[in-house]
């Protein structure tokens, strides 16, 4: 039986709005994402997950639809989106895009009929309720953001306050009512119709809140998300994306104790979920260890995990993963360590444009951003060229960008890094290809093995076929002994002997072997 594509994928996020800018305003777009497919292709992803490109207010860049069907005039046309589909299709690569089932613009025609009067044919669209006794919100569950706020805003039109997991502009929906439900999955129909290979699925956790809108109370499980009745309408999900030979649907499940995030991946609901315990952990060998097992263990056998360290809502990893008093050199030395650790382990990563650069954070200038959230570092354009040659967009636009590019843009950017062998973006080329090479990297058992302090190493196997991978954490160099005796160097992040054992390793170095038959 053949395996799924999804397991042996690499899957790239492309968040447009700051990937590659065609029209010259600043602002990334479809066709921009069309031109830079080779790119793509040589690096070796097999997967592109965009985050949404729909018809938006941008309250919150896009993740506020107000048209699921229709690409945002910022983005491009909905024929652009055609063509780009087939355009990935055509390199080889596969397509899934960012759909939001738990929430809708406040501008979404659902909403605005809604917000007219109580008896509005979509008033039960959206969830609505009589405030407290006291005058005040009918509970006290929080909005995700900004930060301590009411998840209720007071709609003085109809006399009642409406619900929203996230900002008042994106209004949550009431997926208890099936014609929500019907119309969602219609939505979910209208891509996977169009071509597209997936659907990743936002905000996933939010679809089942507690009937009864009880207040929360501290110490015990939320009541506004990751309600059991979630499990019912995510297999209506599954079960219309079943309904397309190979499509995936991969959940964003923000949950940060993995024994909430395993229910998930039920055979009937999602293929993948996003970990965001594994996300935040710390650069800690022992931590990364333990969090990798207890999700296995958890999982079993049948259970495919997803890996990521960085999206367009997390700090990037290099800045994440750095000390205060690190320089450029051990920056990028331990962002070298993650990218072998993300795509060696047994899953399927997901990385985030510009990491394979080994982009940190971009350092804003006070006043200059755009998220009130405080994203805006992670979300800075991609840089394809030196600024001193190619302007200050860097590649990204001929124009003005959106978001400058940021100061490391001269040294961390595309074209410079594709003429140097020694730069990150060259080991992450080689770390996919021997990734694609090496079955015992895709699809192969995992078994970590003992190793000193700070160091992290497994074994990857398959059939005859083993690829040990070693990780040093420590900020000194370590001697592993792990009574191999004849190693192949496949790959290796920085310093390390590795002719045979036991195997020196300098400061934040990884490397890759083939255990070698005597």
């Amino acid at each position: 039986m053949s395996r799924p594509w999804w397991q042996d994928a690499v899957i790239y996020q492309i968040y447009p709005r700051s990937f590659a800018d065609s029209d010259g305003d600043g602002i990334g777009d479809l066709p921009g994402i069309i031109e830079r497919l080779p790119y793509l292709r040589s690096l070796g992803v097999d997967a592109l997950w965009i985050s949404p490109f729909f018809r938006s207010p941008m309250v919150d860049f896009g993740y506020d639809i107000s048209d699921h069907t229709a690409v945002d005039p910022i983005f491009g046309t909905d024929a652009d989106a055609q063509a780009l589909i087939d355009a990935a299709h055509a390199h080889g690569l596969r397509i899934l895009v960012d759909i939001v089932l738990p929430h809708t613009s406040d501008q979404h025609p659902w909403f605005r009929d809604a917000a007219a009067c109580r008896d509005a044919p979509t008033r039960d669209f959206y969830v609505w309720r009589d405030g407290h006794l006291d005058g005040g919100p009918p509970n006290n569950w929080a909005a995700g953001f900004p930060a301590g706020t009411s998840a209720w805003t007071w709609h003085a039109g109809t006399a009642q306050w409406y619900l929203h997991s996230h900002l008042p502009q994106e209004p949550d929906l009431d997926w208890s009512n099936p014609a929500v439900r019907a119309a969602q999955l219609d939505v979910v129909r209208f891509w996977l119709d169009r071509g597209v290979d997936g659907v990743r699925l936002d905000s996933i956790n939010r679809l089942g809140k507690d009937p009864a809108y009880r207040d929360n109370v501290a110490g015990e499980r939320s009541r506004q998300q990751d309600w059991p009745t979630l499990h019912a309408y995510l297999r209506e999900v599954r079960a219309l994306v079943d309904r397309y030979p190979d499509a995936v649907a991969v959940g964003e499940v923000w949950e940060f104790d993995q024994r909430r995030i395993v229910p998930y991946l039920a055979p009937d609901e999602l293929h993948l979920a996003h970990n965001f315990v594994f996300a935040r952990s710390r650069f800690d060998a022992a931590e990364i260890r333990r969090t990798v097992e207890e999700f296995t263990g958890m999982a079993g056998p049948g259970t495919w995990p997803a890996w990521f360290l960085g999206n367009h809502d997390e700090p990037r990893r290099v800045t994440r993963w750095s000390a205060p008093r690190d320089d450029d050199e051990t920056r990028e030395a331990r962002g070298r360590l993650a990218a072998m650790l993300l795509l060696t382990l047994r899953g399927t990563p997901f990385l985030y444009q510009g990491e394979e650069l080994g982009l940190p954070d971009t350092e804003l200038p006070e006043g200059v951003g755009e998220d009130g959230n405080g994203r805006d570092p992670q979300r800075t354009p991609m840089p394809w060229a030196p600024p001193s040659t190619a302007g200050p967009g860097a590649g990204f636009t001929t124009g003005e960008p959106w978001l400058p590019v940021g100061g490391t843009a001269e040294r961390l950017n595309v074209t410079t890094e594709l003429q140097d062998p020694g730069s990150v973006l060259a080991l992450y080329r080689t770390l996919l290809a021997l990734r694609r090479a090496r079955p015992s990297l895709r699809a192969g058992s995992q078994a970590f093995l003992d190793a000193p302090p700070d160091v992290l190493a497994y074994v990857r196997a398959d059939g005859g076929e083993r690829t040990l991978v070693i990780l040093n954490f420590a900020a000194t160099t370590r001697r592993i002994d792990i009574g191999t005796p004849a190693l192949l160097l496949l790959v290796s992040t920085g310093d390390a002997a590795c002719s045979g054992s036991p195997i020196v390793m300098g400061p934040f170095s990884g490397v890759v072997l083939e255990a070698v038959a005597s």
